[in-house]
């Protein structure tokens, strides 16, 4: 996965992403090239900010 795959503001879900990651290492057997780690990382961050989006603040 290339930086320019991952669109700036991304609108899936944490859980999206999550399965994406869940099958990347499974597609992989749970051993990472340096291609794949550099798309794990994207993936991650992108988790995150899908996480972070999805939190509601209280009044």
């Amino acid at each position: 996965m290339s930086p320019d795959f991952v669109t700036p503001g991304s609108v899936r879900s944490a859980a999206e992403v999550n399965e994406e990651i869940r099958a990347l290492w499974q597609r992989t057997g749970g051993t990472l090239s340096a291609e794949e780690r550099a798309e794990y990382e994207l993936l991650v961050v992108e988790w995150a900010a899908a996480l972070r989006g999805g939190v509601v603040k209280a009044a």
